[in-house]
This record gives structure tokens, C-alpha cells and sequence, in this order.
């Protein structure tokens, strides 16, 4: 395939397509093509989990090395670890890897077209085809494929058939400009990634607390907060540091201060609670910093809302002033 074989309107053709590095991602775009009527017919993996999914999903397959599925493929997708991204593109352009009019579409976030600038230069189609999801290779993890944003870095004339890709496999193409493509992946990581990491604290701090089942307690809470914040930005701002409570902040750090000392490992290992002793560990001094610097951010955003007044906004300060 070259550029003027990509149709008029932007569609593909059927396609013969690859995947280089068959995990979960990869295997999911590629089920998501295949359901579309393109055809993957070459993979490689290198876990023996990822050769498992390949022949579970892709049984028609040639399971070969990554040189050898660009040769049998028209769009070949490179699916695998950031890190890895640039070394594999030097590799195949390096060993002559048949690179001349095939599209060459890697899905990760942080990377833009330009690191598939080696490939480029013998001829490569280069797409950047990044789907905004999470991946736990199940078999449902295509279906989350559907209305699912991806963030799509292309030349110019290959954006409509970067468009046709992404819908086809039920998707909403975004377009990101090669200089921007880090802040874009910093924004959905720090996100996604530290949303999972502020949950997870605050169960095992719940835990600590004497709560039995912190995910129950959270789930309600927590939706209407995620909703809140979609709907309505920081207008959707509540809780003590929005409303200038210091003394109230001042009484939550304090209470995450003691989390893990030497009393609240007492009353822990006392409970007989093993969960409870590795949850009060885990949630001290970093809980803390975590805490006082969310608060920190917070105050500054509800005071450039309007929602938190200046006076009440040094107050807080000088609470959290002298923290780490």
C-alpha cells in the first residue's frame, strides 16, 4: 500500500495487518480490525502469555518475528512498551526490514511520529494511533474499545486514514500535535494512574480507621466526585480546603502524621490484623506528603475559581506552609 492507494475519501481498503508485540493492547486493536473486516495475519509476541493470545485470537496467523510481519502485512501495528518503541523502529529500519508503503501504526501515548522517523525514510507510512483505555487482557477488552477516545499523530495526508482506522474500530479520533504529544501524555497518566494510586491509599487508610469494606464506603462518593469533575471543572470543587476549613486540614494532617506511629501499629497488630498492620505501614509519611501537596494544588485552583477567598486561602497556607 502507498499513499495514493489510500481511497479518496480517507478509507482504507481491506487490510492484511500485523502486530508487532501481540499484549493486550495489540491484541485488542487487532481483534477490533479484524471485526472490521481487515484480516491480522502475521503477529509477534515474545511471553509465552502473549504467544497464547495470539493463537487464541488470531489463529489464522503466522506467528513469526517482527521483520517477517511487516513482510505479510499492509498495516503493521507496533504495540509494544514505550521504551522499546524507538530501539524496534531503528532495528527494522537497520536490518531492511520491508518498511517501503506499508502504514507503520504505533499506539503509545507519549510518542508521536517522529519516532518512526527511520522507518519513514525508507517509506513507511507512519501513524500514531493511541487509545485513550486500559487494558487487563480480558476478552471484553476490545468492547471497551467503542466511544473510546484515541489520540492520533499523522502527516497530513495520512490524517484521513488515520480517521478511518480509529472509527472502524469503534473509536473517536483526537487529534495531537506532534510537540504536544508529552503534556498529553502526562495528562491522562497522572489521571488515570495517580487516581489509582489515591484510591488505593485511601482504602488502606480507611482500613486503618476501622473500616471493613473502604471500597463500599468510597464507591458513592467517589462517582459523584469523578462526575462532578467532568461536568463542571473546578466549580465542582467541595470539602474543607475548598470551603477555608484550616483547622480541619490542620486535624487531617496530624491524624495522617500518627497513621503509622508507634500507637497506631499497636492498635493494628492488637486487632489481629495483619491487613491492618501492612495498611498503617503503607500510609504514613508519603500520605502525608500526598495529602498536603493535593491540598496545596487544590487551594490554588479553588482560589483562582473565585471559590476560595484570599483570607481563608493564607490560612490553609499557613498550615500547610511548613509541610514537606
Amino acid at each position: 500500500m502507498n499513499q495514493e492507494s489510500i481511497p479518496a475519501g480517507g478509507h482504507p481498503a481491506r487490510l492484511a495487518v500485523g502486530i508487532v508485540g501481540a499484549g493486550r493492547a495489540g491484541t485488542a486493536l487487532g481483534v477490533a480490525l479484524a471485526r472490521a473486516g481487515h484480516q491480522v495475519v502475521a503477529a509477534s509476541a515474545v511471553s509465552d502469555a502473549s504467544l497464547r493470545r495470539a493463537r487464541a485470537n488470531f489463529p489464522a496467523a503466522v506467528i513469526t518475528e517482527p521483520g517477517q510481519v511487516l513482510r505479510h502485512a499492509d498495516l503493521a501495528l507496533l504495540t509494544v512498551p514505550d521504551d522499546a518503541l524507538p530501539g524496534l523502529v531503528a532495528g527494522l529500519a537497520a536490518t531492511g526490514a520491508p518498511l517501503e508503503g506499508r502504514m507503520l501504526a504505533h499506539a503509545s501515548g507519549r510518542y508521536g511520529v517522529s519516532v518512526l522517523e527511520p522507518a519513514a525514510r525508507q517509506g513507511a507510512l507512519p501513524l500514531a494511533l493511541h487509545p485513550v483505555m486500559t487494558f487487563t487482557g480480558r476478552a471484553d477488552d476490545v468492547d471497551r474499545l467503542r466511544g473510546t477516545s484515541f489520540g492520533v499523530t499523522a502527516p497530513d495526508v495520512l490524517r484521513p486514514a488515520a480517521e478511518a482506522l480509529v472509527i472502524e474500530m469503534g473509536g473517536e479520533p483526537v487529534f495531537i500535535a506532534e510537540e504536544h504529544r508529552d503534556l498529553y501524555h502526562a495528562a491522562i497518566a497522572g489521571a488515570a494512574n495517580h487516581l489509582i494510586t489515591l484510591v488505593a491509599q485511601a482504602m488502606d487508610l480507611l482500613r486503618t480507621a476501622g473500616v471493613a469494606e473502604p471500597a463500599r464506603l468510597l464507591a458513592p462518593l467517589l462517582s459523584a466526585s469523578l462526575d462532578n469533575a467532568l461536568r463542571f471543572g473546578d466549580a465542582g470543587l467541595t470539602g474543607p480546603v475548598a470551603r477555608g476549613d484550616a483547622a480541619t486540614v490542620a486535624a487531617h494532617v496530624a491524624a495522617l502524621e500518627a497513621a503509622v506511629g508507634p500507637s497506631a501499629r499497636t492498635s493494628a497488630a492488637a486487632a489481629g490484623s495483619p491487613a491492618s498492620t501492612s495498611a498503617a505501614a503503607a500510609a504514613g509519611a508519603p500520605a502525608v506528603a500526598a495529602y498536603v501537596a493535593m491540598a496545596r494544588l487544590t487551594a490554588d485552583r479553588a482560589l483562582a475559581a473565585g471559590i476560595l477567598r484570599p483570607a481563608d486561602a493564607e490560612r490553609l497556607l499557613d498550615v500547610l506552609g511548613g509541610r514537606p
